[in-house]
């Protein structure tokens, strides 16, 4: 336990301890209170914070790229990774360590959002509940993303590859479930899902960490062999009924909406499990190798 607080502590002082944190604090608040009022936040005349939120995913989708792109690829770039493995701390410790400082930082920029709650009450009589259940979905969905990104840093020494992966796999996650993207899938017939799986699955959490898997640590074949799974689903209506329950927009829009169910909160803690799971088999693999 001293071991993870000692990571913990290390990697959150690291994030203050160059300007470079108060920069992205900076751009994040200014771009997260900029977008609703320029979709029309006085004109919709509703003491709420709709038009808010519905911009953080896309946000944090980009954030929590940049934030995560350093946590392993740079450690593997300079060479402290190794360093930081011959200390008594385990893998999960460390990558547990890294990723909660990581996900408190994001945190703390969302609770620097504040005066956008002070401007609603300000302006009306506001469902305070509404507006809870939405920042614990904004903080869940920072979290899912930071996890993604976590992976893809151990993955690679580039933070630029890391970051750019990142952001590919978060996007296909949070458009695959918006109704454009389902009507366009249910219309275009199940031939299109006859193409590489990888288009597809990218929306399932398990999937998606089960190709990657099976091309780092068995090759190309079992990556074969993976993709070509989703050809015996049965039809269309399956495939999207599953892409839309996999689909991070959907949850969180029902947190958005004030609507707390297990269901949506199981979902975020798989998907948060299920890539740091990943990030620590990828770490424990390149510390036996």
């Amino acid at each position: 336990m001293n071991s993870f607080w000692a990571v913990f502590k290390r990697e959150l002082k690291s994030y203050f301890a160059t300007p470079l944190a108060y920069v992205f604090l900076v751009v994040f608040l200014v771009v997260a209170g900029y977008l609703p009022f320029k979709n029309g936040f006085y004109e919709a005349r509703q003491a709420d914070l709709r038009l808010f939120f519905v911009n953080l995913p896309m946000l944090f989708a980009f954030m929590a790229s940049v934030v995560a792109m350093r946590l392993w690829a740079e450690e593997r770039k300079v060479g402290s990774v190794e360093l930081l493995f011959t200390l008594p701390v385990t893998i999960t410790q460390a990558v547990l360590g890294k990723f909660l400082a990581a996900w408190l930082f994001l945190g703390i920029a969302l609770l620097l959002t504040f005066p956008m709650v002070v401007i609603v009450c300000y302006l009306g009589d506001p469902d305070m509940g509404l507006i809870l259940t939405g920042y614990l979905g904004a903080f869940l969905v920072a979290g899912g993303f930071l996890s993604i990104g976590c992976f893809f840093s151990a993955v690679t020494k580039s933070q630029v590859i890391a970051s750019v992966l990142s952001l590919l796999t978060c996007a296909i996650i949070l458009l695959i479930g918006r109704p454009s993207t389902l009507n366009f899938l249910s219309k275009t017939g199940s031939g299109f899902f006859f193409l590489p799986g990888a288009i597809v699955p990218a929306a399932g959490i398990a999937y998606v960490i089960l190709l990657i898997l099976a091309w780092i640590t068995m090759g190309e074949l079992a990556l074969l062999g993976a993709l070509w799974f989703p050809v015996s689903w049965r039809g269309t209506e399956d495939v999207v009924g599953v892409l839309e329950a996999m689909s991070l927009q959907i949850h969180f829009d029902s947190m958005q909406k004030g609507v707390l169910q297990f269901g949506d909160v199981a979902y975020f803690a798989i998907l948060i499990a299920g890539w740091i799971t990943a990030c620590a088999i990828i770490l424990n693999e390149r510390k036996a190798s």
